[in-house]
C-alpha cells in the first residue's frame, strides 16, 4: 500500500512540474475546456430552476364553459347532469366543477389585486362557470383522449342554449410540457457534444507532452520502467486540466449569472414574480468538477497509449 501510495505521490509531483514548465500551454487549453463545459453547466442551471415549475403544471386537459349571465342559479346547476352525460358520450372522464360568479369574482380580487377596481364596475361583471378537467388514462395511445376530441366536445358545449363561450385551458401547458422535454433533449445533446470537445482537446495537449519527451520516456523504458509508471503523469496532468477548467467553467457561469439576473428580475416583476437564477448547489458542483476531471483523465489515457503505440 505504501508502495502504490508513493508511486502515486510522485506521479502527480511529475504532473506539476509538467505544468509548471508550461504554463502557457496548460492556461490556454483550461481556457478552451473551460468555454466548452460552461455552454452545458449554465444550461443546466437554468433547466434545474425551470424543471420544478413545469413539474407543478398540469397537463390533462381542461375545458372552461362560461355561461350566459341571464341564466338563473338553478339552471346553471342543474346543466351539471348533462355536461356529464355529454362527457360520457364522447368517451371520456372528466370531473365537473361549478364555479360561481361569486368565486371567481373573489378568485380575481385575490389574484391580481385590483379590488377596488372591481369594486368600482357595481355589479359582478363575470358569469357562471363550469370547469371540465378530463382525466388522462395509462394507456396505449390509441385508447387515449386526444385533443380533436376535446375540439368536438367544446362544439357540442358551445351550441347549448345555456353556453356563452367555451375555452380549451391546456394547450399552452402542454406546448409548455413538449417545450421542455425538447430543451432536455438539446441539452444532452449539447453535453455529449462538448464532452467530445474536451476530450479531443486533451488529447491534443497530452499528445504534445508526450512527442517533446519522447526521448526521456525511450530511455525510461529501456532502464525497465512500466508502461504504467510512464503514463501515471499524463493521467494526472489531464485530470488536473478538467478539474481546473471545471472550476473555471462554473466561475464563468455564475459570473454570468449576475448580469442575467438583472434582466429576469425586471422582467419577472411584470407578472408579480421573485424568479431569478442562482448558482447550482455544492454537491452538484461536486459532481460537475468529478465529470469534468474524468473527460480530462480519458483523454489523457486515449493520447498516452495511442503515443506509447507509436513511439514502440
Amino acid at each position: 500500500m505504501k508502495i502504490w501510495i508513493r508511486q502515486h505521490a510522485a506521479a502527480s509531483a511529475n504532473a506539476v512540474k509538467q505544468i509548471i514548465s508550461t504554463p502557457g500551454n496548460f492556461i490556454f487549453n483550461a481556457i478552451v475546456v473551460a468555454i466548452a463545459l460552461s455552454l452545458p453547466i449554465m444550461g443546466l442551471t437554468l433547466a434545474e430552476h425551470i424543471r420544478p415549475i413545469s413539474a407543478q403544471l398540469s397537463i390533462n386537459p381542461e375545458l372552461s364553459l362560461f355561461l350566459k349571465t341571464d341564466v338563473s342559479r338553478s339552471d346553471a346547476i342543474a346543466l351539471a347532469d348533462v355536461l356529464k352525460k355529454l362527457v360520457k358520450s364522447a368517451g371520456a372522464s372528466a370531473k365537473v366543477i361549478f364555479v360561481p360568479r361569486e368565486a371567481a369574482l373573489a378568485a380575481l380580487q385575490n389574484g391580481t389585486g385590483s379590488g377596488d377596481l372591481l369594486a368600482m364596475l357595481g355589479d359582478n361583471p363575470l358569469p357562471d362557470a363550469y370547469v371540465l378537467s378530463f382525466e388522462q388514462r395509462f394507456e396505449p395511445i390509441a385508447q387515449q383522449f386526444h385533443p380533436v376530441e376535446i375540439e368536438m366536445l367544446a362544439k357540442q358545449l358551445q351550441k347549448l342554449p345555456e353556453a356563452s363561450h367555451v375555452q380549451i385551458d391546456s394547450d399552452w401547458i402542454k406546448r409548455l410540457a413538449a417545450l421542455m422535454s425538447l430543451l432536455h433533449l438539446i441539452l444532452i445533446a449539447l453535453a455529449m457534444t462538448l464532452s467530445l470537445v474536451v476530450i479531443t482537446v486533451v488529447f491534443n495537449a497530452t499528445r504534445l507532452q508526450v512527442l517533446s519527451h519522447s526521448s526521456e520516456m525511450a530511455v525510461i523504458r529501456l532502464l525497465g520502467a512500466t508502461r504504467s509508471y510512464i503514463c501515471r503523469p499524463y493521467y494526472y496532468t489531464g485530470a488536473l486540466l478538467g478539474f481546473i477548467a471545471g472550476l473555471a467553467a462554473l466561475a464563468l457561469v455564475t459570473a454570468a449569472l449576475q448580469p442575467l439576473n438583472q434582466a429576469i428580475i425586471e422582467f419577472a416583476k411584470l407578472y408579480g414574480s421573485e424568479f431569478r437564477v442562482s448558482p447550482l448547489d455544492l454537491s452538484f458542483s461536486i459532481y460537475l468538477l468529478l465529470a469534468s476531471a474524468l473527460l480530462g483523465l480519458f483523454g489523457a489515457f486515449l493520447s498516452v497509449r495511442h503515443q506509447l503505440n507509436q513511439i514502440n
